[in-house]
């Protein structure tokens, strides 16, 4: 009788890792990127895939593609 984890199948549906978006602010041709998180802070990324200027998902400090430009928006619950 084979069992299987339905908890195991569950976290496998989630990708591992934290996923941020940021904007590219400079390339800096050695590999890495500056980007601007939505606080201002700045921060160092694997990766020069996204040119300057545009928004990119950050995972595990490496680009992993473009983030489209959307209306962004805070609510307090």
């Amino acid at each position: 009788m084979a069992t299987t984890n339905i908890w195991q199948q569950f976290k496998a549906l989630i990708p591992e890792g934290v996923r941020i978006v940021a904007t590219i602010t400079a390339n800096n041709g050695n590999g890495t990127s500056q980007a601007t998180l939505r606080d201002g802070s700045v921060i160092t990324v694997k990766g020069e895939s996204i040119s300057s200027g545009q928004r990119a998902f950050i995972q595990d400090g490496e680009i992993k593609s473009t983030a489209p430009s959307l209306a962004q928006y805070e609510v307090e619950v």
